[in-house]
């Protein structure tokens, strides 16, 4: 499976560790991750139109030390899959979607009409963040959650799109133990925002092959490599929770 992920950093989190995540699991997935830091969907397709070279391809994790552009990315392989995702500071805003996202979708599927187009659902800010656009949302976790979910909801209902549901899964993760900040617990976030390096990046790649893959993830041997060492009983926690929002998402499909 040929993968592109049309994103920002919140992608390069779930990109990091997820075709080491698939090949410990004996699939095959090749992983494209188009970065530009806090990219929003409005910004891609304004780079669709422009046409200038301002991503960075990173991959199977690593950035291979090219900049290249939108439409060179959608030519550049047969994909299988195309993933992208709304800015985590706009999330939570359903005028931030539209007209782009149907503009984005329309290109993708005239480039790469085989391909699968997948919505991926971010995440809410770890309480407590400094992040500048929390106050969008109160500072509120919670409400940031709420209306992200909502909107990412709605505009995969609309396009017909399958939804990645990482922040679900991450949401579901916090109130755990030992993920629960409010009761002095490990965040897994590094700065309030994006992933932790190890934990957290781990999860979203859990959360990814299993969506893809429809598997249960349950016994995946991965180990990341991240920021810390890490649990063997924190992973399989991480991998228990990941597979129980997947099965409850599939269902309600």
């Amino acid at each position: 499976m040929k993968l592109l992920a049309v994103g920002n950093s919140f992608s390069q989190d779930a990109c990091t560790f997820l075709h080491q995540t698939a090949q410990a699991q004996g699939l095959d997935l090749e992983v494209t991750n188009l970065y530009i830091g806090g990219c929003s969907l409005e910004m891609h397709y304004q780079n669709l139109l422009s046409g200038k070279a301002d991503y960075q391809c990173q991959q199977n994790g690593h950035f291979d030390g090219r900049m290249i552009s939108l439409p060179e990315a959608l030519a550049m392989e047969p994909w299988d899959v195309i993933v992208t995702q709304q800015a985590s500071h706009f999330s939570g805003w359903m005028d931030s979607y539209e007209p782009f996202l149907t503009e984005l979708l329309a290109a993708f599927r005239k480039a790469c009409p085989q391909a699968r187009l997948y919505l991926h659902e971010t995440w809410a800010y770890e309480r407590g963040s400094d992040h500048g656009a929390f106050f969008r949302y109160h500072c509120d976790q919670m409400e940031m959650y709420d209306r992200l979910r909502y909107c990412y909801r709605t505009m995969a209902r609309q396009h017909g799109l399958s939804l990645i549901p990482s922040g679900d899964v991450i949401q579901r993760a916090r109130t755990k133990e030992p993920f629960r900040v409010q009761d002095g617990g490990r965040s897994l976030c590094r700065d309030g925002f994006h992933m932790s390096l190890s934990y957290g990046r781990y999860l979203l790649a859990c959360v990814w092959v299993g969506r893809l893959f429809h598997v249960s993830v349950a016994d995946n041997p991965f180990i990341p490599d991240g920021d810390e060492a890490v649990e063997s009983a924190l992973l399989a926690l991480l991998r228990q929770t990941a597979d129980e929002v997947l099965a409850e998402q599939r269902s309600q499909e």
